[in-house]
């Protein structure tokens, strides 16, 4: 009886979800195939345009804001064990020494364009770029106001990241390649997220003596495509713990929220079938 009672609510639950909030299997395929074509277009020689944050993911969330990502390719970021220069671009390698995890330092390397050099602080004989003086060089209006890592417009409704890249994946994530092999992910997608590489944001560890000088290390392109990959009662429960942490809980902390979304993937990579997933009843 009880058992027969949480399958009628688990039923009309999803058919809610599916009728009123996040939409068939088919919409959300269709809302991500049009995210790609609008990137793709309003990509170019200068940056990669990535539509992110849940409308990216495939997700109308309400009161959700448009959360970019814009990557240039001007400039790149390798590992100091493997430096490949190409003289169009502006190289920096990674300094990990007195930075906590998760976070570096960007020393410049190859400089084909000395202007920016007045986004970079003097240390000794080397110069690292400076996320405040980065991100304030792109203030404008409407995009007028620091927030984190992003440029905010004044009404909130728009969040751009301004990201640099590295085409390989770096050293300190390796153990995520070659740890033991669970179901999910699959081995494609795997490939797919270490193939796209890693970025890196304008944002330090808060109060941190040198936050200004330090990046935070993204692997949100990979965290979107094991999204994707999500069947699409995963991909409920997943819009059903957003709506929870923010408008039940109203949990507004962005490293809260960074750490329920974590969890949530751990669970999916620890329990992968639907059916024993103990994360979609917690």
């Amino acid at each position: 009886m009880a058992e027969s009672a949480t399958q009628t609510a688990s039923l009309a639950v999803y058919h809610y979800l599916c009728q009123n909030i996040v939409g068939i299997e088919k919409h959300v395929k269709t809302l991500r195939m049009m995210n790609n074509v609008r990137d793709n277009l309003q990509s170019d020689k200068t940056w990669t345009i990535i539509t992110s944050g849940s409308f990216g993911e495939g997700l109308q969330m309400r009161d959700s804001d448009l959360d970019v990502m814009v990557v240039f390719k001007f400039m790149e970021i390798c590992e100091p064990t493997y430096i490949s220069f190409n003289n169009d671009k502006i190289h920096f390698t990674m300094k990990l020494d007195d930075t906590q995890p998760g976070f570096t330092k960007l020393r410049l390397v190859q400089c084909n364009n000395r202007e920016i050099l007045k986004d970079c602080y003097e240390a000794g004989r080397d110069f690292y770029i400076s996320n405040l003086l980065f991100k304030q060089r792109f203030l404008n209006d409407p995009l007028s106001t620091v927030h984190g890592p992003c440029l905010s417009d004044n009404d909130g409704l728009f969040d751009i990241a301004l990201c640099l890249h590295c085409k390989s994946w770096i050293t300190p994530a390796k153990h995520w390649i070659t740890r033991s092999n669970n179901s999910w992910p699959s081995y494609d997608v795997k490939q797919s997220i270490v193939k796209h590489g890693v970025l890196f944001v304008p944002i330090g560890v808060k109060g941190s003596t040198q936050e200004e000088l330090e990046w935070r290390i993204s692997f949100s392109v990979g965290e979107k495509l094991l999204i994707f990959s999500f069947t699409h009662t995963q991909l409920l429960c997943y819009a059903l713990v957003k709506i929870l942490l923010k408008d039940v809980i109203d949990l507004d902390n962005d490293c809260d929220m960074e750490a329920a979304r974590q969890a949530f993937l751990l669970s999916i990579e620890l329990f992968p079938g639907q059916k024993h997933n103990r994360g979609f009843h917690k």
